[in-house]
């Protein structure tokens, strides 16, 4: 496998820059169902650099990978590949999948072999080729192993080497640990840092799609973090130099705060969270309907009283490590948290208001009580399902035209799940039900009465 060596002693700023999208957009669906994953992207990806991209789920991260690698036309704006535009599928990159994405009927060696096959690369070549990137990657022994017969890590292992053993200039990765467990995502993540930093791969730079701050942090020379509905780079932040990434190093749990201060204030300006980061668009647009966070009642109850239990106030941060949960996972709940008004976030800290404190202590029945007088006063779909089915005819309406309102604001799937997280917030609040069978929500009758 040759090895391009990379003068990583130049400033970022002076290196060739090797991919750049320019004003990209991506739109899906057609006329007024037309929904927007990204808006307005704009960045430059430098020979040396290992680029993470972090934010909240539906900020576009993978689409965009997939448009700068080639395999999705952007709907505005340009990819640039060495200052050219890109036609069809890049080839200068290959991606490492979440998934592994293997073919189960072949062997260890025959998937890594796979992308040589496609280049064209003769028989005696290839082979040479993948056996040094089953080596390379600490696969030696298993070539001629199947799928099913590795674990999860040595099958992403496979996904690696087989994205390697073509010689990208750019790897790019989409979530590549998350489907493993901790011990083995620890232990690849270290190989595929050591591998980048001893420049034993011939990769020239690195993209890296995470939901895992911790991950980011460690691993990244540079991380953008998103902003959701549509999806934009909201913030560049330095990454740490490599010697300061460690778990135990002071500056390392700086920046993990830092960046779950900026996640945790979406409608924040940058400005006034970072003063010192680069700022790339000031404003998040926001929505006309401002949506529900995926979370289940029971998830939210258990984040308050877990809150409670800790003295009603903790650091984002170590509230994550210490629930082992990804941000992808805990945010959601510390803004459900907020939308009800049980919890605030301040300086990376999330806190309980007096109403959360009392939401934390109470029995079930007040539980309930609580949590309908928050949901009609702050969460605005369930105030909204609540007016429609007042006025509806005996208090019901089938679930069509909830869809399609949602759907003025929210692509289809999101459309269905924000009615989905409605439904479970108004059925625990014993304000509105639904009946699965006739796909009708109706108003409790209590709630009908007093009305």
């Amino acid at each position: 496998m040759t090895v391009t060596r990379i003068d990583r002693g130049r400033r970022i700023s002076e290196r060739e820059v090797l991919l750049a999208a320019r004003n990209v957009g991506k739109s899906f669906g057609q006329g007024s169902a037309t929904f927007s994953v990204l808006e307005n992207i704009n960045l430059e990806l430098r020979d040396g650099e290992f680029v993470a991209l972090l934010g909240p789920s539906g900020s576009g991260k993978s689409t965009l990978l997939r448009v700068l690698a080639g395999l999705i036309a952007p709907t505005s704006g340009q990819v640039l590949t060495h200052d050219r535009p890109l036609q069809g599928t890049n080839p200068q990159v290959a991606m490492v999948f979440q998934s592994f994405a293997l073919f189960p009927w072949m062997t260890v060696l025959e998937n890594v072999e796979l992308g040589l096959t496609a280049l064209q690369v003769q028989p005696r070549e290839r082979r040479q080729r993948a056996l040094a990137a089953i080596d390379l990657i600490g696969l030696d022994g298993f070539e001629q192993a199947y799928p099913k017969e590795l674990s999860g890590g040595m099958r992403q292992r496979v996904g690696i080497a087989r994205a390697l053993v073509v010689e990208p200039e750019i790897l790019f990765m989409d979530e590549p640990f998350s489907a493993l467990d901790v011990l083995t995502a620890d232990n690849l993540r270290d190989q595929v840092v050591d591998l980048w930093q001893s420049r034993s791969i011939p990769t020239r730079s690195i993209v890296m799609v995470t939901h895992n701050i911790d991950e980011a942090v460690t691993m990244a020379d540079r991380l953008l973090i998103f902003a959701a509905d549509p999806g934009r780079i909201r913030v560049d932040l330095p990454g740490l130099p490599p010697a300061r990434r460690g778990r135990n190093d002071a500056a390392h749990g700086e920046l993990v705060d830092t960046i779950y201060k900026i996640m945790t204030n979406p409608r924040e300006d940058i400005a006034k969270l970072v003063p010192a980061a680069r700022r790339i668009q000031q404003a998040v647009v926001q929505r006309e309907y401002h949506g529900l966070p995926a979370v289940s009642t029971g998830d939210l109850t258990g984040f308050v009283e877990h809150l409670a239990e800790l003295g009603g106030r903790e650091d984002v941060y170590e509230l994550a490590r210490d629930l082992q949960m990804e941000a992808d996972d805990l945010l959601p709940i510390v803004e459900a948290a907020d939308i009800l008004g049980f919890a605030d976030v301040e300086e990376g800290d999330v806190f309980l208001t007096p109403v959360g404190r009392t939401f934390a202590e109470a029995d079930i029945l007040q539980e309930k009580e609580l949590f309908r007088q928050q949901a009609l006063e702050g969460a605005e779909p369930i105030r909204d399902l609540v007016r429609q089915l007042e006025v509806a005819p005996h208090q019901r309406m089938p679930e069509e035209p909830v869809l399609a309102n949602l759907a003025q604001s929210f692509s289809p799937d999101e459309a269905r799940r924000q009615l989905d997280v409605a439904i479970d917030w108004g059925r625990y609040a014993e304000l509105f039900t639904y009946d699965a069978d006739s796909g009708e929500l109706f108003l409790e009758p209590e709630v009908a009465e007093t009305r």
